[in-house]
């Protein structure tokens, strides 16, 4: 039954992951010296605000359940 659900998790954080805006942009802007945007306090709003907290719950609960059948 674990198994079955931390095979849910990992699928729908795969599928989260992939839904999320691309920061990589903003990081490679070290490289090129436009670093001034990436420590710019930008909050997230609606739809990625909801991504990335879905995100953390799902980590944490792919977590606890791995630490469970591991342990069992």
């Amino acid at each position: 039954m674990l198994e079955t659900i931390l095979l849910v998790i990992s699928v729908l954080m795969i599928a989260i992951v992939l839904l999320q805006g691309n920061k990589a942009s903003d990081a490679g802007q070290i490289i090129t010296g436009g670093n001034e945007a990436l420590f710019q306090n930008m909050k997230e709003r609606g739809f990625e605000l909801f991504i990335s907290r879905l995100t953390l719950v799902l980590g944490i609960l792919f977590f606890i359940i791995s630490l469970v059948l591991y342990l069992r």
